[in-house]
């Protein structure tokens, strides 16, 4: 690890911080009365305001001392350590982004350096309302379902959707109780001694290993590969436990909060008490104490999302990315980042060890593992007397199936075998909403979203049409746009809607629940749901590809899949990755107690080399086959890549960049990279912005992006006009 070296500026000294605003680097200052150290959090002025920064080191120079302003205030903040401050440096370093925007991701806490006093949080009082309204009753609705956790007047009114003067009504008449949020407490301490639960032969074989890993206390990354429901978490937590014996702390990273409710009661019963949570179904106050509970080690486990990463970590020894092929741990908006490799820098720095744990890894890791640079673990079979789901195609050429319908009669009958046995069916598609498509049938025209090159996708329980891509929302309208002919509209294709439509006319005594993350307005709601289906309160689930991270449902014994060929569509690169990983780990939601499973995919492609390898479970042919084609190719992981958007509301001044972009690409061939493009991207337009995309590639181990830097800062962007720079791109829209 980095020693840490803190040098301390004497008052008056010229010293350089850094702020999160939007100015490129760092600003110089004059240290306080009473010095300061480097790595201070501080409030200084800029302008008119006082904003919050970071001592950085010293000044630059360059202009006359006597101008710079003193710093205002060191606040009552520890000290960014300096193997943090690296990171900060080195991941911004590699994603092109600006250390300012760095830090905000490592300040996301809000109210950071106020006094406890100045805090206020709001609960439910023991007052009525003088009248009830509808604005009132979400209020009280709001904080019911918190179950007594403290809010800001902000998040309330934000989750009540009021005006913040309602709550403030409500507060006079003590229906809400206002209080200054107290001083933040550490967490309670969790006791890595107390017994584990009985681990299969396999299974302590693996977590010995990753036991001597930890007390090397060196920077190592292993791979733990192992089938559903082989017990990969119990290994995993004997690391975790391992790293609390130590007196370090530990980050366990999940893809989906959804997944956080099953987990932290695991976590609890294996340590004796609950570990810091880090995201967004989080309220404000509880983010704050996470941040500050870790920054002063009162924190020992965190379990949060990818931003967990960013959290001012005293002594960090573990970091387990839990579903490590999952592409949700890639950030798609502000700074572009992929949690998975961050992890990897991160422990780096800090002389710990990653944990990356997957069935079904990435490409990625699996030619890193292949390599020797990450060490590999493989559990082959499921814990205890499950077995592995029995999996099948559907050939739906042989099927004889009304346009409207989407469940075939095979997997109908199967259905209901499962259900007059008292057990749990999947129906599994992953597409959101009732229909993507609403077509008029008199002119032929399909709506579309105003802002964006999208269709509209019809949400009937919201009773509305929903753009994916900006979330434009309107009434489905009675009459076509185009030629206002009335009640011509009709809805094309099958979303979960649908599809938990036509189940509920095919069982209609079945208990259906539908799992897809738009149906739920929040994190509490859906992990209440998946709660209640554990439970055996459904006979069937329709579900998107959330339903198929990490969920343990001990009565599902059948996952039908509707549509297998939905993801082998496109030209995206990682699409038989994705959609072997997907089926993979859908399939592997049956059987997971005594009961065994079966897994029926519907395709009109089942001889296809992805269908075949996912029935066959010949996981490593695959991978090998995959990687041939990879680095044929020359495309990550045996190449790289960085894809370029251009955007704006011009769609002649885009293009024109483009192609300025392509034209002077000097400094990427001087490298060995090729430039392809511009081209229109594929949704064109997203928001009211016209979009560009060039695509870099380049020989592995390029020393990419340097040259990208300067090869995008030869133009100066005037107007509206946006470049956006994606280093290891996961998406291709």
């Amino acid at each position: 690890m980095l020693a840490e070296t803190p040098s301390f500026f004497a008052a008056g000294d010229r010293i350089a911080v850094l702020t999160t605003q939007p100015l490129g680097g760092v600003l110089d200052y004059r240290a306080p009365e009473g010095g300061v150290a480097t790595g201070s959090f501080v409030e200084v002025p800029l302008g008119p305001r006082r904003v919050m920064g970071v001592v950085w080191g010293p000044g630059e120079g360059g202009f006359d001392a006597a101008k710079l302003r003193r710093v205002g205030a060191v606040l009552d903040i520890p000290p960014m350590r300096l193997e943090m401050r690296d990171f900060l440096i080195r991941a911004g370093a590699y994603t092109l982004t600006p250390l300012p925007q760095m830090l905000r991701l490592a300040t996301r806490a809000p109210g950071l350096g106020q006094p406890p006093g100045m805090r206020k949080v709001y609960r439910a009082g023991d007052g009525r309302p003088d009248r009830e309204t509808a604005a009132r009753s979400r209020v009280m609705d709001a904080l019911s379902e918190m179950g007594g956790l403290a809010l800001t007047l902000s998040e309330l009114a934000q989750m009540a959707g009021v005006s913040t003067s309602v709550v403030k009504g409500l507060v006079k008449q003590g229906v809400v109780r206002e209080e200054q949020s107290p001083r933040d407490t550490p967490f309670p301490r969790l006791d890595p001694s107390l017994p584990s639960k009985a681990l299969a032969e396999d299974q302590a074989a693996a977590a010995e290993v990753l036991r001597d890993g930890l007390k090397s206390r060196r920077y190592g990354t292993t791979l733990l590969k192992g089938v559903t429901g082989s017990g990969k978490t119990e290994v995993y937590l004997e690391a975790v436990a391992e790293c609390l014996r130590q007196g370090r702390q530990a980050l366990v990273l999940l893809p989906e909060i959804a997944l956080s409710a099953e987990f932290l009661t695991r976590v609890e019963a294996r340590f004796g008490a609950r570990p810091a949570e880090w995201h967004s179904g989080v309220t404000q106050t509880e983010r704050r104490r996470t941040w500050a509970m870790v920054a002063e080690n009162g924190a020992q486990l965190v379990v949060g999302a990818r931003s967990a990463l960013f959290l001012p970590f005293q002594d960090l020894g573990l970091i387990v990315v839990d579903e490590e092929h999952d592409t949700s741990y890639k950030q798609e908006d502000g700074v572009l980042y992929n949690a998975r490799d961050m992890a990897v820098l991160r422990a780096s720095i800090n002389d710990a060890r990653v944990v990356l744990a997957s069935a079904t890894p990435s490409l990625e890791s699996w030619a890193n593992a292949e390599a020797g640079k990450y060490d590999r673990l493989t559990l082959t079979s499921r814990f205890g007397t499950a077995a592995l789901p029995d999996m099948r195609s559907l050939d739906m050429r042989s099927e004889d199936l009304p346009s409207d319908r989407w469940v075939s009669n095979t997997l109908a009958r199967a259905v209901q075998v499962r259900i007059d046995r008292g057990e749990q069916a999947l129906l599994f598609l992953n597409r959101r909403g009732y229909a993507p498509v609403t077509i008029c049938r008199a002119c032929g025209h399909q709506i579309g979203c105003k802002h964006c090159d999208a269709r509209m996708v019809e949400h009937r329980f919201l009773k509305r049409l929903v753009c994916h891509q900006c979330g434009e929302t309107e009434p489905r309208p009675e009459t076509c746009p185009a030629c206002e002919v009335e009640g011509k509209l009709a809805a094309v294709g099958p979303g979960v809607e649908r599809l938990a439509e036509e189940a509920r006319a095919l069982f209609p005594e079945a208990r259906i629940a539908v799992l897809s993350s738009d149906m739920y307005t929040t994190a509490r709601q859906l992990k209440a749901e998946i709660a209640a289906i554990a439970a055996g309160e459904a006979d069937i689930i329709v579900g998107t590809q959330l339903v198929a991270k990490g969920h343990n449902f001990p009565l599902l014994t059948l996952v039908g899949v509707i549509d297998a060929d939905l993801g082998l569509q496109g030209s995206d690169l990682r699409a038989a990755e994705r959609t072997f990983q997907l089926m993979r780990q859908v399939a592997g939601r049956a059987g997971r107690a005594e009961k065994p499973g079966i897994a029926l995919l519907q395709t009109y492609q089942p001889e296809h080399p992805v269908i075949r390898a996912i029935l066959s479970g010949d996981e490593e042919g695959f991978w090998r086959a995959e990687a041939r084609e990879r680095e044929a190719a020359g495309v990550p992981p045996y190449g790289r890549m960085a894809g370029i958007v251009l955007s704006s509301e011009d769609v002649q001044r885009v293009f024109d960049l483009g192609n300025a972009l392509a034209r002077n690409a000097q400094m990427l061939r001087a490298v060995g990279a090729e430039v392809y493009g511009p081209a229109p991207a594929p949704i064109a337009k997203v928001r009211g912005r016209h979009r560009v995309r060039l695509l870099v590639k380049a020989p592995k181990g390029t020393a990419l992006q340097p040259a990208l830097a300067d090869w995008v800062g030869q133009f100066k962007l005037k107007g509206d006009l946006r470049v956006s720079v994606d280093i290891d791109p996961q998406s291709f829209f």
